[in-house]
């Protein structure tokens, strides 16, 4: 094989007939008894083989598929305007003739090289006699079955016959497969992709005695088993205990049975039909039903019936643990069996679902009747098991107690099912298959036959009510009922008044809306309402819940009905019910049309059926104010009258005019006012078409704008913005004459506006005004105050806003003209009729703000809107802040505030309780009074997660430089700090990565303590009084001494006191000298005493009623009580000298803690001293004092010398 050179010298005409196509040319010899066949699917216009010949090769013979001569050479030329391997196709088909014990030719041969290029198909043709098998053994690598394209181009397939490609096996090379066998007929190919080599002998080909497929199968008594050949398949005998049969072998209550196929694949010729029957009492069935054998005919396609009778009243319940999907009879399963379940009840009626097995639940079927299952199984589907239980069928038993007055009515609305309904329990019960009435208020046992009775009967409860000439007892009103919720119900009451009054239906909001006769309500709550007249029931109307009608009134006697599903939750409307006035109209139904642009469809009685004949029925319209109506008869026919005419009324209100118009003739057209339309039909040929109507009322807005010239040409900065807020969906806004949600006036412009059906409470009148100051220094102080606006607008102001505009280095200054402000906070809350939003220019919020309060200036470094919100502005006097400008600050924000002393007082970080702008600072000037400290509290503190800098809380008493308190986000903050004086607090904020910065601080006053002042004050005294005190010490030492010889103090053992001269002391106890002594002389008062070891011990613990000054106390024992010594008073003048306590109010005094041992204070004495004269102890022994004195001995620091 070589490619074509120059295909001009091998065929001229061909270049003629393809552009740019590709040529190739060789010579092949086909091998003898092959038959070899080259061919392209595309037409030959494009892709064609010849065969060339002749003298230097100038004949040529062109086809699209050409037939090549075994065993003779021929020279090809391809051409082909496509890929000559891709689309060019060589078959090599040979005969292998075989007989009953060898094959001709013994190998399967190819030709490797016969056109290797292209894509090769080798087929061989297995023929041999009847009953014998032909065995091809794989020479070289084994095969391997394989249902997908093999990857090295090489694929082999065998079939039974060239007509059956059901039966096609495919194999690639790789596997353990050696040998294929085939019966007479069959055909063994091999597919070989372009270039792919391929060995030259394949099979070893052989032929012996067929010998089919056996199985062995167990049959019970009641399965039957049949196995039929299917028509138009290969012969294929089927043999049992020696008797075949060619077509259909037919099984039943068989044991380990042999069955014998005379073919190699039965599976492709025969399908098995399997029936089982099954026999259920009301407990259970017999046997079980559906197990199946796994693998027992498996590969075939099977057909499996369960016919499953049970007695009556019984339910059958299949469950299939798998699950099932039911699907619709057309629909086929993909990939596993499907199954139809047909039910066939008393009455011979047969009801058939088909199911694919599936679903996310085991599925639970129960069925009623006897059953067949019927499961059709394609070749290697697995088939689940299922089971059936058999129960009795009376499972749907209730107690029903029906109202006094009521009928309650069970009825069949399907016969599809087996099922009866019945009353009281046995043996006295009493059932009927269709129709069953409850009428005694007791309560009555009822059951239903079958699982779902919801699904047979539909229950309806009826109500008479007949009205008295003035009154009815009772409204419709139908609660929640327990009565067979889960069955379709319908709710009837049968109406009646005297034959010449009307009863009448008042309806609540939002009334109710007429719909076709026959069509259900989106709600599923569906009313009908029916007039019972003499020529027949008519029907009034179908109505939903949610229309414009409102009162509906029927003459005589009808019946209103409510339809409801079952499952369905009852949600009835409570309709009033009275007695109408007398009419002689079949119906008197009374709307309300509501405002706005409407269409509302109306329907006479019994439409789409013909109007009662030589009647009337009237509607009372309402309509809106300031609108109109358009009465059009969109479908309506009109009937041949025998007697009067067909004519429709119109009364309009105030007129007593009535018009009397035809079917044909035009209907009112933009009218007002309310309206009552009456249609009164004629005596009509009833075997024509009659009267019927169907007509709309439209309605559209005819009323006058309220319209308002605005100018604020005079009003320097103020703008207007109106916005419709109310939820009426008619009212319409013009701003010179555009149709507007929101009507803007831009500061010093002029508008024209328009309000059409705007209530005023529906509409949001708000004002702004721009007050802008480019140099601070120049700016003038000004008063925020609300401008007279033009009166014609109808609506109330409801806020107006300051837009306050400052240079970059400007601050703005804002005051209350009372003199200070108060934040509204939880706890300080503002009146909620006048109130001051302020926030910086892009709308963040610094807070809301009312007079009289605790804030005398807020400075704010950022343009700043204010709005004022007041109930009512006209009643507002005075500016609402005192605006000013001033300098640039360097925090954010600056309040000076100034606390009340009788109440807290809260303050509150900017955008509280939302945080603070990224990055800001505020700060508060709190002033204190000079008698009162300030306790402030942190009640309110959320810090951030900050992703640059940090935040801070400072406070810091005015004048110093030194901080109370520095704390940043990542550290413990102290919630209450005092502070004594005016103080300055400041807060910033970070750059928050989460979280937000804010905080409310609470600040009290408190009246200061003076417990330093009076510590100092009692300090100089003290000092003062010492001073003194040892002035007057001296003197008195010296004066001592000039007396002492003179006068002295002796000591009475006997315990009594006497004075030399005898007389009296001439000064006061605080200024004389009488309680100190210079010195004692022991030796000479205590001697008598020394030799009495008592002493010591005897000494008292203490000294009642002696004088508490510093002297040496007098330990000595007395005999009796000491005279009492009158004394001159104390000099008033000397009191404020007096550092020492009164000796009554000492000794009851608890000692405080001293600094000194025991043993060194004056006012103890060591126990073991005064046993001699030379004060030696008398033991050594652990010191042993006693106290002299209850009194507080006076500080070491005053030597006894000077005393």
């Amino acid at each position: 094989m070589r490619l074509c050179a120059s295909c001009a010298l091998l065929g001229l005409l061909l270049l003629t007939a393809f552009d740019s196509s590709e040529c190739l040319q060789t010579t092949v010899r086909p091998a003898k008894g092959s038959t070899v066949t080259v061919s392209t699917a595309l037409p030959a216009d494009q892709c064609t083989v010849c065969t060339v010949s002749g003298v230097n090769d100038t004949l040529t013979s062109c086809h699209s598929s050409l037939a090549l001569v075994p065993e003779e050479e021929v020279r090809l030329l391809f051409n082909c305007s496509q890929s000559i391997e891709e689309f060019f196709t060589v078959s090599i088909a040979r005969t292998i003739e075989c007989t009953k014990d060898a094959c001709i030719p013994a190998t399967v041969e190819t030709q490797p090289t016969l056109l290797a290029g292209l894509r090769r198909i080798f087929t061989w043709e297995l023929k041999a006699p009847e009953k014998t098998l032909v065995a091809l053994d794989v020479i070289g690598e084994g095969l391997i079955e394989m249902s997908q394209p093999c990857l090295d181009g090489v694929l082999y397939s065998v079939t039974t016959s060239k007509t059956n490609l059901e039966g096609l096996t495919q194999y690639c090379r790789g596997g353990s497969e050696t040998r294929l066998e085939a019966p007479n007929g069959a055909v063994v190919s091999l597919h070989v992709e372009p270039t792919v080599p391929v060995e030259s002998v394949l099979f070893q080909a052989s032929a012996g005695p067929l010998k089919g497929r056996i199985m062995v199968v167990t049959i019970d008594s009641s399965t039957t088993l049949v196995v039929s050949r299917d028509p138009g398949e290969p012969e294929c005998d089927v043999c049992s205990t020696g008797d075949c049969s060619p077509t259909e072998k037919t099984l039943s209550d068989v044991e380990k049975l042999s069955l014998e196929f005379s073919c190699m694949k039965p599976q492709d010729v025969y399908s098995v039909k399997r029936e089982k029957k099954i026999e259920c009492t009301q407990s259970s069935c017999t046997p079980a039903p559906g197990e199946i054998d796994p693998d027992v005919f498996r590969d075939f396609k099977r057909f499996l019936t369960w016919d499953i009778s049970v007695p009556d009243r019984t339910v059958l319940t299949l469950d299939f643990p798998g699950g099932l999907e039911e699907m619709s009879g057309a629909d086929k399963c993909q990939d596993g069996p499907q199954y139809s379940v047909s039910t066939t009840n008393r009455e011979g009626k047969i009801k058939v679902s088909f199911y694919c097995k599936g679903g996310a639940a085991p599925r639970h079927l129960d069925l009623l009747g006897a059953t067949a299952v019927t499961a059709l199984c394609p070749k290697g589907i697995e088939v689940d098991s299922f089971t059936a239980k058999a129960a009795p069928r009376g499972g749907r038993m209730m107690s029903v107690m029906p109202d006094p007055n009521t009928i309650v009515s069970i009825r069949r609305v399907t016969s599809e099912l087996d099922c009866s309904v019945c009353i009281n329990e046995k043996p006295n019960q009493k059932c009927e298959p269709s129709q069953l009435k409850l009428e005694d208020p007791s309560n009555t046992t009822v059951e239903f036959t079958c699982p779902h009775p919801q699904e047979v009967f539909t229950v309806e409860i009826n109500r008479d009510i007949e009205c008295k000439d003035a009154s009815c007892p009772g409204n419709i009103v139908q609660a929640e009922s327990s009565l067979f919720p889960a069955f379709n119900r319908t709710f009837t009451w049968d109406l009646k008044v005297a034959s010449t009054r009307a009863f009448q239906l008042d309806f609540p909001e939002p009334g109710m809306r007429q719909i076709p006769n026959q069509e259900t309500c989106p709600d599923e709550h569906t009313y009908s309402i029916v007039a019972y007249l003499r020529t027949g029931p008519a029907i009034i109307g179908t109505f939903c819940k949610g229309g414009t009608v409102t009162t509906i009134m029927v003459l005589y006697k009808g019946r209103l009905s409510l339809q409801v599903p079952g499952n369905r939750k009852l949600e009835p409307v409570d309709i009033k019910l009275s007695v109408g006035p007398e009419t002689h109209m079949v119906a008197i139904v009374t709307v309300d049309l509501p405002r706005g642009v409407s269409n509302t469809n109306f329907i006479a009685a019994n439409y789409p059926s013909d109007f009662p004949d030589d009647q009337e029925m009237q509607w009372n319209f309402t309509v809106p104010g300031m609108h109109n109506y358009t009465v059009d008869f969109s479908d309506g026919t009109a009937p041949e009258c025998l007697r009067n005419e067909v004519e429709v009324e119109y009364h309009r209100e105030k007129k007593k005019k009535v018009a009397k118009l035809t079917l044909e003739d035009p209907q009112p057209q933009h009218q007002q006012g309310n309206f009552n339309m009456v249609l009164r039909n004629c005596e009509t040929n009833r075997t024509l078409q009659g009267l019927t109507l169907n007509y709309t009322v439209s309605v559209m807005r005819s009323g006058h704008p309220v319209l308002c010239e605005v100018d604020l040409t005079g009003r320097q900065g103020v703008s207007l913005q109106m916005e419709k807020v109310g939820s009426d969906p008619y009212c319409e806004m013009r701003v010179n004459s555009r149709v507007e949600k929101k009507l803007n006036v831009a500061a010093g412009g002029k508008a024209s506006l328009s309000f059409l059906d705007c209530p005023n409470e529906d509409v949001r009148l708000t004002a702004s005004k721009v007050i802008e100051c480019q140099n601070v220094t120049s700016c003038p102080a000004t008063q925020l105050t609300v401008p007279t606006l033009d009166s014609c607008l109808p609506m109330p102001l409801h806020s107006f806003t300051w837009h306050l505009q400052v240079p970059q280095d400007g601050t703005v200054d804002l005051e209350s003209p009372t003199g200070s402000l108060r934040q509204s906070l939880p706890g300080q809350e503002c009146d909620p009729s006048v109130s001051l939003h302020v926030a910086e220019g892009d709308g963040l919020s610094v807070g809301d703000f009312c007079k009289t309060g605790m804030i005398q200036k807020v400075q704010v470094h950022a343009n700043v809107s204010v709005t004022a919100t007041v109930l009512d502005f006209s009643k507002t006097k005075g500016p609402f802040l005192n605006v000013s400008f001033s300098q640039e600050i360097s925090e954010t924000i600056i309040y000076q505030v100034s606390p009340e002393e009788s109440s807290p007082t809260l303050l509150a970080t900017p955008n509280w309780p939302l945080g603070m702008r990224p990055s800001s600072t505020v700060s508060w000037i709190v002033s204190v009074p000079s008698q009162y400290e300030a306790h402030v509290q942190f009640v309110n503190l959320s810090q951030p997660k900050c992703a640059d800098r940090h935040t801070a809380i400072k406070v810091m008493m005015l004048g110093e430089e030194e901080e109370m308190i520095s704390h940043r986000e990542d550290e413990k903050a102290a919630d209450k700090l005092m502070v004594p004086r005016s103080f300055y607090l400041n807060m910033s904020n970070c750059v928050p990565e989460e979280g937000h910065f804010g905080a409310v601080t609470n600040i009290v006053l408190q009246k200061k303590s003076n417990l330093l002042a009076i510590l100092l004050g009692l300090a100089g005294a003290l000092l003062l009084v010492l001073t003194v005190l040892a002035v007057v010490c001296f003197v008195t030492k010296k004066r001592k001494k000039d007396k002492l010889a003179k006068e002295a103090s002796i000591y009475n053992g006997k315990g009594n006191i006497f004075r030399p001269s005898d007389r009296h002391f001439s000064k006061a106890r605080s200024e004389n000298d009488s309680h100190v002594y210079d010195n004692i002389d022991e030796s000479m008062m205590y001697g008598q005493l020394l030799g009495d070891t008592s002493y010591a011990d005897s000494m008292p613990d203490h000294f009642n009623g002696g004088p508490v000054d510093s002297y040496q106390t007098f330990t000595g024992p007395t005999d009796s009580g000491l005279p009492v010594i009158k004394e001159p008073d104390q000099e008033p003048e000397l009191e404020r000298f007096q550092t020492f306590l009164d000796p009554a109010e000492s000794f009851n005094l608890t000692r405080p803690r001293t600094p000194i041992d025991r043993q060194d204070s004056l006012g103890f004495q060591d126990r073991r001293m005064l046993d001699n004269e030379l004060y030696t102890f008398k033991s050594t022994g652990d010191i042993n004092t006693i106290r002299l004195s209850a009194v507080d001995m006076q500080p070491p620091t005053i030597s006894e010398d000077s005393l």
